[in-house]
């Protein structure tokens, strides 16, 4: 199985759409809340990990150019 950020992007509106459940209250919404809230955050980590892998692979295309700027991350 392969997952890719199209299939994050449908799990976080799945998400939402459970939240917006107006059916949903009391201990159930306050349940989903917390799965929302860990959906968020594993989200928040696999998008941060795309744009590291994206950065480097920018590093990587740019590392034989003498004349490419540092990178914010990297200067001191």
């Amino acid at each position: 199985m392969r997952n890719t950020l199209g299939d994050l992007n449908n799990h976080l509106f799945a998400q939402l759409e459970r939240l917006s459940d107006e059916e949903l209250n009391g201990d159930k919404l306050a349940e989903e809340i917390i799965r929302a809230k860990a959906v968020t955050s594993v989200a928040s980590q696999i998008i941060a990990n795309g744009s590291l892998v994206l950065e480097a692979a920018r590093l990587a295309d740019d590392k034989l150019n003498a004349d490419s700027p540092v990178p914010k991350m990297l200067e001191g």
